[in-house]
């Protein structure tokens, strides 16, 4: 197992199949993911959503939760 594949069958770009879990693309999600949280995009966004929740729509969304919550296996808390 000392060499490594290359992968290209999605982009067409050869790159190192880097085996069970993509190290590379984790460490690209955890820097994005940290400047938009230092940016603090999410604080705008959440009393969006409160509002959204009290109004008409609310229902809807928090049914659409569900459905999303038994997709990903897990039951919602609610």
């Amino acid at each position: 197992m000392g060499k490594r594949q290359k992968n290209t069958a999605s982009t067409g770009v050869s790159q190192p199949n880097e085996g069970e879990g993509n190290k590379t693309a984790a460490r690209r999600y955890n820097e994005e993911a940290s400047k938009s949280a230092a940016a603090g995009r999410g604080r705008e966004k959440g009393p969006e959503a409160a509002k959204a929740l009290d109004r008409a729509e609310g229902q809807q969304l928090r049914e659409a939760e569900a459905e999303g919550k038994r997709h990903a296996g897990g039951e919602p808390e609610r």
